[in-house]
């Protein structure tokens, strides 16, 4: 089965390059270009109406991201989706932009989770002065913040905070997964319930860590989580009625 892609998009704000590998990630992650199916590179190139360098250097970005491969006698195809690398940052921002999936919302639920409890309760035990500082900083940017944009950041912030205060550097990597999904997540919760104050679930966290209450951090979070849980079911049902 060979597969075409047609449409692009010139820009100011992205590269040639860039859109390319864009298109492709996109038409790939949404089925539109099945698993196992072979792309045929000249006609890619002719649909895109680019050079063939480019075609060649944006698929090599995709190869490192596990999306597709090359092989002798079979050529380009895309590769099983056990094989992508959903860990990638641009993977996950692709997963997350346009109409995302609920079910990956619930996945991105479940790894906090396992995650931030956990976290909550080491940055109770060695958060400094700073890492309280910085805490403190990202609640003010979601007090002041005055659209979904300032409010996205600022959640983030937190989070991105709370993990650098966990002392832990492998801990602190998990802000690649967490800031794209979060920032998706956020969006979309935000479309849903606009007036939702986020501000006291988080500060009985950031409470709780300033005591070096390693337990009370640990139970503010999971209920901050729980909040966010109930978020989601609302995020569910409103993209049910969408689709029907």
């Amino acid at each position: 089965m060979e597969i075409s892609v047609t449409g692009i998009q010139r820009g100011v704000s992205r590269g040639l390059h860039g859109q390319i590998v864009e298109v492709m990630a996109q038409r790939i992650l949404s089925g539109q270009i099945p698993e196992g199916a072979t792309i045929n590179v000249p006609d890619l190139q002719a649909d895109l109406g680019v050079s063939l360098t480019a075609v060649r250097e944006a698929l090599k970005v995709l190869t490192t991201k596990g999306l597709i491969d090359a092989r002798q006698k079979r050529g380009t195809f895309v590769r099983p989706r056990s094989d992508w690398n959903l860990l990638d940052a641009d993977m996950i921002r692709w997963h997350f932009d346009d109409d995302v999936r609920p079910e990956l919302l619930e996945e991105l639920h479940e790894v906090r989770g396992i995650v931030e409890p956990a976290a909550a309760r080491l940055a109770a035990l060695r958060a400094s002065d700073a890492h309280v500082e910085a805490l403190d900083v990202a609640l003010a940017g979601m007090a002041s913040a005055t659209n979904d944009v300032a409010a996205v950041d600022a959640d983030l912030a937190f989070h991105r905070a709370l993990l650098a205060a966990t002392g832990n550097e492998l801990l602190t990597k998990m802000e690649v997964i967490m800031e794209t999904g979060l920032a998706g997540r956020d969006r979309l919760v935000h479309k849903v319930k606009p007036s939702d104050d986020p501000i006291p679930s988080h500060q009985r966290v950031v409470d709780a860590v300033r005591a070096h209450d390693p337990a009370a951090a640990e139970l503010a979070m999971r209920e901050l989580l729980a909040k966010a849980a109930e978020d989601l079911t609302e995020v569910r049902g409103s993209t049910r009625g969408r689709r029907k």
